[in-house]
C-alpha cells in the first residue's frame, strides 16, 4: 500500500478515483500545526525560534496518518503547490514523524489523472526554502499582530488588530478618502459642431485653435496610483461663448480623412488577481467568494466520466501556459472557429506582477474540450459562471487579435476664403474678424474582424455599439469638401475626484505595488472589513472613523508598517528566502530591532484616544437643546446635549446619515405608544417610541 497525503477532503475524494487500490488517499484537513493562540510563540532570544503546537482538531488526523504510514511502502505529500502547501507538508512530516527515506513530495498544477500520474514519476524532497519563506511571513505577522495590536487596544479600543499587509491596504482606502475630500473640482467646457455635407450629418468635437489643443491631461500622483484627468482649455461660459461667436463666422471644410486598421490584442489568461477583478465586474462576486468557488473547481467536480478538477491551481501570479494546454487550445479553435481565428504563432504574455512565480501556470481549464455549456447541469450556478469566465478568457488568449476599421475625419474651421474678388482693403478687414483656424474631429469605428472577441469581451468592449461597416454616406466625404455648419452646442463639465476603491481596483493596486501575494489578497480585504476599519457601500470602500484613527496612529508612530516601499520590499525579501538567496532569521532580525524600539517609544507617546462630542446644527426634537455628534462602540450617533436629563439619541449609518425609523401598526403592550422598527447589531427589532421612559423591545422573527 502507498499513502498519498493531501490537505483537502475534496482532493482526497477526487484523487482516490484516479489511483488504483494500491493507493490510500488521506486528507489532513488543512494545517496541522500553528503558533499557539495565547502567547507570542516565538523565542526572540533564540534567533526567533518558533514554538509550533498541534491544532486540537489535527490530533486524531495525525494519529490516523501514523497508523497508515506503518503499512505504507511509500508516502507521497501532495499538498498545494505553493509556500503554504509546502509548509503544511513539512508540518505533517514533523508531527507524524514520517520516515524520510520513504517520504516524497509531489506537486501538480491541475487535478487530472494525467497530472497526478506524472507527478508520481517526478518526486522530490520538501523545498525548505519555501517552508522558510512561509515561516518568516508567519513569524513577522505574529510579531506585528501580538506586539502592536495590544497597543491599539489600550489606546483606542479592544479587539483591534494591525498587520503588515492589512495596514497598508487600510492606508490605501483612508488616503483615497482624504484625496476625495480635499479634491477641488475644476470647471471646463466643451464645444460640439453639427456639420452636414454630401447628404450626411455628423457631430465633431472642437479639438484645437491654431496650434493649441483644447484638451490636455492633468496627472495627479496619489499615494499608490497615478490619476489622469482630461480637461479643456475653455474654463468658463464667457470664454466658451466668445469662441462660439467666432465659430459662427467661419467656413468649414474636410481637411483630412484618415482610415486605418486598429489591432486589439487579447488579454492574457487569468492570474489570481485578474480573476478576482473580472469576477467583481462581470459576476458581482466578492474576492472571498471567487476563491471559494475556484477552489471547488480546482479540487474536483463529479462528471459522468468521473470526478476531475476543472481548472488549474487558482493561487498564481503567472500567465505561463503549458505546451500541452496551448496545443489543445489551438486544435479546439480550428475545429470550432476555423483557421482564420488561429494565430500563426501561439501568443506569449508577460506578467505585470512584482515577483511573479513564472514556474507556476496561469488559471485555465484543465481541458478546453470541457465546454461550460455541456457540463452546466453538473455545476452549481456559481460554479458554472466562474468556470465559463475562466474557459472563455483562456481560449480568447490563444486566438487572433480583433481588428477594427477606424475612420477619422479632421475638419478645419477657418475664415471664408471666398473673398478673392474683393478689394484688398475690404478682404483684409473681413478676414480679420477671425484670423484663427479651429480644428474639429470626429472618429467612427467599425468591426473588421472579431478575432478573440468572438468568445470573450472585457468590460470596455461590451455594448460598444461597434458596427460591421460604416454609414455609407460618411464614406462619400472627400478631402476639401465644403461642409455646412448646422449648429453649435456647448456643455459644462467639472473634473471628478479619483474614484473610491472597489474590490477589483483595490486588488489591482495591491498587485501593482507588490503588496501581498495571490493567496493573501482576499483574506487581507476580509480582515479589514471584519475589524470594522472599512465598509462597503454601493460597491465602494469607505473607511470608518475607527479605521482612520488606527491609520493615523500607524502613520505617525509606525511609519514603516504603512510605508508602501517597505511593505513591497519585505515581500521581495520573502521571495529571496524562497529562492534560497537569503536567510529567514536575518530578515526577521532586521525588522524586529527597529520595530521593538518604535513600539517602546509609541507606548509612552500615544495618548488614549477619547473622541469628544461635537456640536451640530440641529435641535433635540424632545427638549429643544442642541444635538451633539458622538462616537461610540458601534459607530457615530447624535445625542442630546441635555443628557442625562434628556436621553434622546439618533442613530447614524456609516455614511453619517440618519437611520430612518419606521413606524409600525403595533402599540406597546406596556404603555400603549407606537412601536418603531429599528436595526441593531443583531438585526431588526421593535422598540417603544416612548423610550427612554418605556424600554420595551420585541424581537422580529
Amino acid at each position: 500500500m502507498n499513502l498519498v497525503i493531501v490537505e483537502s477532503p475534496t482532493k482526497e475524494r477526487t484523487i482516490s478515483k484516479f489511483l488504483g487500490k494500491e493507493f490510500v488517499i488521506k486528507s489532513s484537513y488543512g494545517h496541522v500545526c500553528d503558533l499557539p493562540k495565547k502567547e507570542l510563540g516565538i523565542d526572540i532570544a533564540k534567533n526567533f525560534q518558533p514554538k509550533y503546537v498541534m491544532l486540537p482538531r489535527a490530533k486524531k488526523i495525525i494519529s490516523s496518518i501514523v497508523k497508515l504510514t506503518k503499512k505504507a511502502k511509500k508516502i507521497y505529500l501532495a499538498t498545494d503547490f505553493d509556500r503554504e502547501g509546502e509548509a503544511i507538508a513539512w508540518h505533517i512530516v514533523k508531527s507524524a514523524k514520517l520516515d524520510k527515506k520513504k517520504t516524497k513530495r509531489i506537486t501538480f498544477h491541475e487535478i487530472t489523472p494525467e497530472a497526478i500520474h506524472e507527478s508520481l514519476k517526478n518526486t522530490h524532497e520538501i523545498d525548505l526554502s519555501l517552508v522558510n519563506a512561509q515561516q518568516a511571513r508567519r513569524i513577522l505577522d505574529r510579531i506585528v499582530g501580538y506586539k502592536l495590536s495590544p497597543l491599539l487596544w489600550r489606546k483606542i479600543a479592544r479587539g483591534l488588530s494591525a498587520g503588515r499587509v492589512q495596514s497598508i491596504v487600510l492606508r490605501f482606502i483612508v488616503e483615497r478618502e482624504k484625496e476625495i475630500k480635499e479634491f477641488k473640482p475644476q470647471e471646463y467646457w466643451t464645444i460640439t459642431a453639427k456639420l452636414a455635407g454630401d447628404g450626411v450629418e455628423f457631430d465633431a468635437a472642437l479639438v484645437s485653435k491654431d496650434d493649441t489643443k483644447f484638451e490636455y491631461k492633468q496627472a495627479y500622483q496619489l499615494f499608490a496610483d497615478e490619476y489622469n484627468v482630461t480637461l479643456s482649455l475653455l474654463k468658463n461660459k464667457e470664454e466658451t461663448d466668445k469662441v462660439i461667436d467666432e465659430l459662427k463666422r467661419l467656413s468649414y471644410r474636410v481637411e483630412k480623412i484618415i482610415r486605418k486598421k486598429q489591432n486589439k490584442t487579447p488579454p492574457p489568461p487569468f492570474t489570481t488577481s485578474t480573476l478576482q477583478q473580472d469576477a467583481v465586474y462581470k459576476l458581482g462576486y466578492y474576492s472571498n467568494k471567487t476563491m471559494h468557488v475556484a477552489q471547488m473547481l480546482y479540487e474536483g467536480i463529479e462528471l459522468p466520466d468521473g470526478a476531475v478538477g476543472l481548472i488549474t491551481y487558482m493561487r498564481t501570479d503567472s500567465v505561463s501556459v503549458a505546451n500541452s494546454a496551448r496545443e489543445e487550445a489551438r486544435k479546439y479553435i480550428i475545429e470550432n472557429f476555423g483557421d482564420k481565428y488561429l494565430p500563426l504563432k501561439p501568443p506569449t504574455y508577460k506578467t505585470v506582477s512584482k515577483g511573479a512565480q513564472e514556474a507556476h501556470e496561469c488559471i485555465r481549464p484543465t481541458s478546453v474540450y470541457r465546454d461550460p455549456e455541456k457540463i452546466k447541469k453538473y455545476l452549481t450556478a456559481e460554479q458554472h459562471a466562474l468556470y465559463k469566465l475562466i474557459w472563455q478568457r483562456f481560449l480568447a488568449s490563444q486566438m487572433k487579435n480583433a481588428i477594427y476599421d477606424v475612420l477619422t475625419i479632421e475638419i478645419a474651421g477657418e475664415p471664408d476664403k471666398g473673398m478673392a474678388g474683393l478689394p484688398d482693403n475690404l478682404s483684409a478687414g473681413l478676414s480679420n474678424l477671425s484670423g484663427s483656424k479651429y480644428g474639429f474631429r470626429t472618429s467612427v469605428r467599425a468591426m473588421d474582424f472579431t478575432g478573440y472577441l468572438e468568445i470573450y469581451r472585457n468590460g470596455d468592449e461590451e455594448n460598444t455599439g461597434d458596427k460591421d461597416t460604416f454609414d455609407s454616406k460618411i464614406l462619400l466625404l472627400k478631402e476639401n469638401d465644403i461642409l455646412k455648419l448646422v449648429n453649435l452646442s456647448s456643455e459644462q463639465h467639472f473634473s471628478q475626484p479619483p474614484p473610491r476603491y472597489n474590490e477589483a481596483s483595490l486588488i489591482k493596486t495591491m498587485e501593482k505595488n507588490g503588496i501581498g501575494r495571490p493567496s493573501t489578497y482576499a483574506p487581507t480585504i476580509g480582515t479589514i472589513r471584519r475589524r470594522d476599519y472599512v465598509f462597503y457601500n454601493d460597491k465602494r470602500f469607505y473607511p470608518t472613523s475607527l479605521g482612520e484613527d488606527v491609520n493615523a496612529i500607524l502613520k505617525e508612530h509606525f511609519s514603516e508598517i504603512v510605508d508602501l516601499n517597505f511593505t513591497a520590499n519585505m515581500e521581495e525579501k520573502l521571495d529571496l528566502i524562497a529562492e534560497h538567496k537569503m536567510e529567514w532569521q536575518k530578515v526577521v532580525r532586521e525588522f524586529y530591532k527597529p520595530f521593538s524600539e518604535t513600539l517602546a517609544r509609541a507606548e509612552k507617546q500615544i495618548s488614549v484616544i477619547k473622541t469628544k462630542p461635537v456640536p451640530v446644527d440641529e435641535k433635540c426634537d424632545i427638549c429643544g437643546a442642541q444635538m451633539m455628534l458622538c462616537s461610540g462602540r458601534y459607530g457615530k450617533f447624535l445625542s442630546c446635549s441635555n443628557w442625562p436629563k434628556c436621553q434622546n439619541k439618533i442613530s447614524l449609518d456609516r455614511l453619517g446619515n440618519k437611520k430612518i425609523v419606521e413606524k409600525t401598526d403595533e402599540t406597546c403592550p406596556k404603555c400603549g405608544s407606537i412601536m418603531l422598527k429599528r436595526t441593531g447589531r443583531r438585526g431588526v427589532f421593535l422598540a417603544c417610541s416612548a423610550y427612554p421612559k418605556c424600554r420595551f423591545v420585541k424581537n422580529v422573527k
